[in-house]
């Protein structure tokens, strides 16, 4: 079965064997790019290591915090990939599917050196991203090293090229190998499974095609030539690597240095290579127009042969030569006409076509808290592909379970347009962030009902979605009673038999809380408790485990009662001065972060005592952190002890909330946390976007 899968770092094996060239294993370690060579020819190992010398300065591995959207929520991600210095104020080449959904970049080179970096520009289409190193505003600027793109269109079979990057997350490293194609591309049923934010970058990409190993993480480092020029960015392995040519990564990469994106013309054309049955030895076949599109407002059909675009002949025997066509059309000026020659029943038509401006077929999503749902506007082609005339309204990507989307009836599903939001109409995501604002601002309500018109399919419904979150509402006060400040357990009828009395009915203490009631009058761990103040006790099930607690709990704070137990061989009766229970764990206060996605509550007796912790210590137990939230990616796991933020203790829910909302209005970039999880205390760095 033919494996084709992108470069991407996914995890890190235990071991780890990269043939004729690799730096040191270590995940740890970041020396100078090096490798073992044995099976090369000493003059050509000699221009081997010239090559590494020169290039890897300017190879960084690139970890990045990516976002995805599903199950109604934006869901935050560690990955790592390679990438490439092309310009000496920090301008970084590698891939989309590596740092095109970044929300935090940071690069490493071979010296060790770390920044942080930020997106410039990218592009699903050719799978090129360009991001840059942020460097400090108070000092000069500071020049890196860049890596010369060379010829790749001088690049021939059985070239000898270097595979450099950073596999697996690892140290840069660099495997050798041959050129196997200088133009490889990929039948069209193959190509497809490359797509990405709905582009399929086998439409535009031809690939140089060679041998050198590439692994997981490779992806958008470079290709080399024995000259020092990076001929290619590496971004797939299928059996054989593929890189794509560095005259299109310059192309695109001089394109969002420029301006931020790039700029293509779209004429909503699908074409194919000609039929078998053809008899005819040029052209192309029209084999359908998009609705409303440049082609179909020109007068195309399918079925036509296209034989010239702008003058320019069109020849397309085998689905391979498609990107062909595909970088011409992208190449066109947008709002231009130009003329078009077809052949139709025999004989030559020509044509005028006005090709517009290809805009992203997915565009970015965004997650939509209080309606429990992620959402993007809808493009051009997606609409017309739903059987939409229109591209007002905003498409419901993913739905969160038990979100207000999700509970209303008929519930938002993903695919559904909603067009309306109470008497506002949403033609674009904007006016729906806009509308919803507004809608939560006008009322003091956790939940706002709003009426909503959506589409599904043929059908235009309306449904009741209850804007906003449940607050976070900590439970009223019990009325506080009294206890003995013990655990126990119920003498089951199993366990009194075991102790020679079947007959035997109470509790056994399981551990006695210092300095309580209990503690105080001598009782101990292992004490019978059977009566309390001549009230025999009954219990011989687990059912009835609350017994005693209710029994204690009749008696005022203060009471001294008499607590009969047995003891080895003895029965002694112990008075005991009952004191007020502390509140229970579902009492406390509780904050509830919708930034960094964590809940956090007060410290309660209990924890104090089952964690050894002393009075003297303060802090917040984390009661629960969401996958794929800031917190989660930064490291924090439910059960932690947040004992203080950036250096300022956190006392109490308060507190953090207050240190949070600090960390918010000054919009840090790092929150450092320092955190007792077991006997361990360490930091944890959360890197939130706010």
């Amino acid at each position: 079965m033919t494996i084709l899968k992108y470069c991407l770092f996914l995890s890190i094996p235990l071991v780890l064997e990269i043939g004729i060239a690799m730096a040191d294993t270590s995940p740890l370690s970041m020396q100078q790019p090096h490798e073992s060579i044995t099976a090369l020819p000493d003059a050509e190992e000699h221009q081997v290591r010239r090559v590494v010398e020169q290039v890897g300065p300017a190879l960084v591995r690139i970890s990045v915090v990516e976002t995805d959207y599903r199950d109604g929520r934006e869901v935050k991600s560690r990955s790592f990939g390679s990438g490439v210095v092309i310009r000496e104020d920090g301008a970084i080449v590698t891939n989309h599917h590596v740092a095109g959904r970044a929300r935090h970049l940071r690069v490493t080179f071979w010296n060790r050196e770390e920044y942080d970096a930020e997106l410039v520009g990218t592009d699903p289409l050719s799978d090129i991203a360009v991001i840059r190193i942020v460097q400090p505003t108070d000092t000069p600027p500071k020049k890196f090293p860049a890596a010369i793109l060379g010829n790749s269109d001088a690049v021939k079979t059985g070239d000898r090229v270097l595979a450099m990057g950073s596999p697996l997350a690892l140290s840069q490293s660099v495997t050798a190998g041959i050129v196997s194609n200088p133009r490889m591309t990929l039948p069209f049923f193959m190509a497809g499974r490359l797509r990405q934010e709905g582009e399929d970058p086998g439409e535009l990409v031809v690939w140089i095609g060679h041998d050198a190993e590439i692994f997981p993480g490779n992806s958008g480092g470079a290709l080399v030539n024995l000259s020092g020029e990076v001929i290619g960015i590496n971004e797939i392995q299928l059996g054989l690597g593929g890189a794509i040519p560095a005259a299109l990564v310059r192309q695109v990469t001089e394109a969002i240095l420029s301006n931020g994106s790039v700029t293509r013309a779209w004429l909503g054309l699908d074409v194919q290579e000609r039929l078998k049955s053809s008899t005819q030895n040029q052209g192309a076949l029209v084999a359908g127009v998009i609705p409303g599109g440049p082609a179909d407002k020109a007068g195309f059909l399918p079925g036509d042969l296209l034989l010239t675009l702008d003058n320019q002949p069109v020849d397309i025997q085998f689905d391979v030569q498609i990107p062909e066509f595909r970088r011409i059309e992208a190449a066109l000026i947008p709002n231009k006409p130009i003329p078009a020659t077809l052949l139709r029943d025999g004989r030559e038509v020509t044509l005028e076509l006005t090709p517009t401006l290809r805009e992203p077929y997915e565009p970015r999503e965004k997650e939509l808290i209080p309606w429990g749902i992620t959402v993007r506007d809808l493009s051009y082609l997606k609409a017309r592909e739903m059987n939409r005339d229109t591209t007002d309204g905003v498409l419901v990507t993913s739905v969160r379970t038990g979100g207000p989307a999700a509970e209303a009836r008929p519930a938002l599903q993903p695919d559904d347009v909603i067009v309306s939001a109470g008497d506002t109409p949403t033609p674009n995501l904007k006016t729906l962030l806009q509308t919803t604002e507004k809608l939560l601002q006008e009322t003091s309500e956790n939940r706002v009902p709003v009426l909503v018109t959506f589409e599904r399919r043929n059908e235009r419904l309306i449904t009741v979605v209850s804007l906003g979150k449940p607050a976070l509402v900590s439970p009223a006060a019990e009325a506080r009673k009294s206890w003995l400040a013990v655990d126990t357990q119920v003498l089951t009828r199993e366990i009194a038999r075991a102790l020679g009395n079947p007959d035997l009915r109470g509790f056994r203490i399981t551990s006695v809380f210092p300095n309580g009631p209990a503690d105080r009058a001598g009782l101990r761990v292992g004490d019978l408790i059977v009566s309390v103040d001549g009230t025999p006790l009954t219990a011989s099930r687990q059912e009835e485990a609350e017994e005693l607690t209710v029994l204690v709990r009749q008696y005022p704070p203060g009471s001294v009662v008499n607590i009969q137990i047995l003891r080895g061989n003895e029965s002694l009766d112990i008075p005991v001065t009952l004191e007020l229970a502390p509140p229970a764990e579902r009492e406390m206060k509780r904050f509830r972060d919708d930034v960094l996605e964590l809940v956090v509550r007060d410290m309660t007796f209990r924890d104090r005592v089952s964690r050894k912790i002393s009075d003297q210590v303060s802090g917040v137990v984390t009661e629960m952190v969401t996958g794929g939230g800031w917190a989660d990616l930064g490291g924090l796991r439910a059960g932690d002890l947040i004992l203080s933020i950036d250096g300022a203790a956190v006392e109490n829910v308060s507190v953090y909330e207050n240190c949070v909302e600090t960390a918010r209005k000054q919009e840090r970039s790092r929150l450092v946390f320092k955190i007792r999880r077991g006997v361990h205390t360490r930091f944890i760095e959360i890197e939130p976007k706010w």
